[in-house]
């Protein structure tokens, strides 16, 4: 099973399910972070028109390019839903934020190839293989 760090490592497009217009919600934090860390972020929101600079799409299915992995900010309850969709575009991993666990979503995920995250944030993910990458250049 790989780690959740070394797909945060291989990622570089991350479609953003509820991601927030208000930037004080930890979904605009994080997708923030991540983008200020060269990832592309896309969001995903039912009626906004751009976030974060970038266009916002109202389902996965809209989007036009390929998705490393898809970071899910909604109730665990739709998760599901989420994983089928993400298997529907190709997606590489279905990733279920901190506090949000499902395993009937992880396994119709799995059961499709798909990497499969939960409980884990992928800012403090992401934040943690940066600060193992500067220990190993400071050794």
């Amino acid at each position: 099973m790989i780690r959740p760090i070394d797909i945060i490592r291989r990622a570089r497009t991350i479609a953003v399910v509820g991601l927030s217009t208000n930037p004080a919600k930890p979904s605009a934090a994080v997708a923030a972070y991540l983008q200020q860390q060269g990832m592309r972020v896309i969001p995903v929101h039912p009626t906004a028109d751009t976030l974060l600079g970038e266009k916002a799409y109202r389902a996965l299915s809209e989007i036009p390019d390929h998705v490393d992995i898809v970071d899910v900010f909604r109730p665990a309850a739709e998760a599901e839903d989420w994983a089928r969709a993400a298997i529907a575009i190709g997606a590489d991993c279905l990733w279920l934020q901190q506090g949000i666990v499902n395993p009937a979503a992880a396994r119709i995920a799995e059961a499709h190839g798909m990497d499969v995250v939960m409980d884990e944030c992928t800012a403090i993910v992401h934040r943690e293989w940066r600060r193992q990458g500067a220990q190993q250049a400071s050794q």
